[in-house]
């Protein structure tokens, strides 16, 4: 299974299968920057991704799904005009619906919007099709310093909390940078929140 020139491993699949099963936190390659992971469903796994990263507060995480079919069960209702979007991005793009359902409490903002992402990059895109559930994805950085561009870049302390790091991609020295940020409300309103 490759991914430029890169081949992830069947144990690297069932090592995160079996932690995130076990309501345990994956350290992990996105479609963007690397990730803290878990079970986007569980909230005892939520909050220890959020004690890892030392954030307070009611700030609300992003999840990844691997299909628009995924996406419906999380979020009450996609608006046309996110399916439009997700339709002609060519690269990674973060969207906050409305509303979103069947989440873990502390995955959704105070006003109950949901951050959500497709994503299609092939080893979380193959973990979360075999866990058929969606993962959070939140920077592998502590809060407030600035996320990881690439594996190299990431504090041997949080790799420490982890209860599994994917090898997939630890050699890979490309630069990614976070997803787009859009906002759509439930009359279809674009708003970009980070380009």
């Amino acid at each position: 299974m490759k991914n430029s020139g890169q081949i992830f491993s069947e144990g690297d699949l069932q090592n995160s299968l079996k932690t995130l099963k076990q309501g345990g936190v994956i350290l992990y390659p996105t479609d963007t920057v690397w990730g803290l992971g878990c079970d986007a469903t569980n909230r005892a796994a939520v909050e220890k991704v959020m004690k890892i990263k030392g954030r307070t507060g009611n700030k609300s995480l992003i999840v990844l799904v691997n299909s628009i079919d995924m996406l419906s069960r999380l979020v009450k209702e996609i608006p046309s005009t996110a399916l439009d979007l997700i339709n002609v991005s060519d690269s990674p793009l973060t969207i906050i619906y409305p509303s979103g359902k069947n989440l873990a409490e502390g995955i959704c903002g105070e006003d109950g919007s949901a951050g959500i992402r497709i994503c299609n990059e092939p080893f979380c895109n193959e973990l979360i099709t075999r866990f058929r559930r969606p993962l959070v994805s939140t920077s592998a950085n502590f809060s407030g310093s600035p996320a990881p561009a690439f594996f190299g870049e990431i504090d041997s302390e949080l790799i420490k909390q982890v209860d599994y790091t994917v090898e997939y991609r630890q050699n890979d020295r490309q630069k990614y940078n976070p997803s787009p940020v859009i906002s759509i409300d439930k009359n279809g309103v674009l708003k970009i929140l980070r380009k």
